[in-house]
């Protein structure tokens, strides 16, 4: 059965590191946003992370504008859903732990955690069922102490003292980026091959092979003394390479025209003589 290319499906298939969306996300409470497109950038940034449900606290703007839609850059349908709230309290009413976001220290006694702390402590909460909120504040003062209150737990983002304000997306996308990381169970590094793939230690051995030869009749490898220790030392050089066969084909290539480059000093090149001795 052939999958149908949908978008969705096009965007998985391309990612070359992917993690899977935590269950049970937290909403995303916005306080006051004043722009449309501060609100569709938000979205788009919930979106990245898998985090869904939007919720706002008597925005200043339409949240469905051509703007704001412009803004999300695909994430019209978190925008489509989203819950219009009058006050805080009503839009944190049914949910059991919120975390507040803030970059100024408040005379409050009050747990505060980083970031990456933070997401950690959420995916345990998720997991054991309870409903998550996240809370971030007015673009031009954050939130008040009254709306802190509200909060379980504060979240810092630990960032330069001189300039650690963000934008309302930035701090969404950092914050969710934390929250949608801690669920990646992936490799931390990949080697992409495209259209090659890594080379065999067969096909590495006729590489080796085909330039002692030539760096023997071109007299780099004149001291026999010294070579083996030589062609250890340049085995050594291209086995880190991590070589494909594209790229030892390339390799062939030039070590052959090195030899029968197209100049008047070169010797002409030898009948049946391939440069590419290596196949796909």
């Amino acid at each position: 059965m052939t999958r149908g290319p949908t978008q969705s499906t096009s965007y998985a298939d391309k990612a070359r590191l992917v993690a899977k969306p935590g269950a049970n996300p937290p909403a995303v409470i916005l306080v006051e946003p004043q722009l449309g497109e501060n609100i569709g950038t938000a979205a788009r940034a919930m979106m990245n992370c898998g985090l869904v449900d939007l919720r706002l606290v008597d925005p200043k703007d339409d949240w469905l504008s051509e703007k704001a839609i412009g803004a999300s850059s695909g994430a019209g349908e978190i925008l489509q859903r989203a819950r219009r709230f009058p006050t805080t309290e009503e839009a944190v009413a049914d949910l059991e732990v919120v975390y507040a976001t803030t970059a100024r220290r408040r005379e409050m006694v009050k747990t505060v955690m980083t970031v990456r702390t933070a997401a950690g402590d959420m995916r345990a909460r998720a997991a054991d069922g309870r409903r998550l909120g996240l809370l971030f504040g007015r673009e031009k003062y954050g939130l008040t102490n009254h709306e802190l209150s509200l909060a379980n737990t504060l979240i810092e983002v630990p960032l330069n003292p001189e300039h650690s304000s963000l934008n309302l997306a930035q701090a969404v996308l950092i914050v969710g980026y934390e929250w949608f990381q801690v669920g990646y169970d992936g490799p931390e590094v990949v080697t992409t091959y495209n259209h090659t793939k890594p080379v065999t230690k067969e096909l590495l051995q006729e590489l080796f092979d085909h330039l002692e030869k030539e760096l023997i009749l071109c007299g780099f490898l004149r001291n026999e003394a010294k070579r083996p220790s030589m062609m250890v030392n340049i085995r050594n050089m291209l086995q880190r390479a991590d070589l494909t066969v594209q790229e030892v084909r390339t390799l062939h290539g030039m070590i052959a025209e090195l030899r029968y480059g197209r100049r008047e000093d070169r010797p002409k090149r030898q009948p049946g003589y391939k440069a590419d001795a290596v196949e796909d």
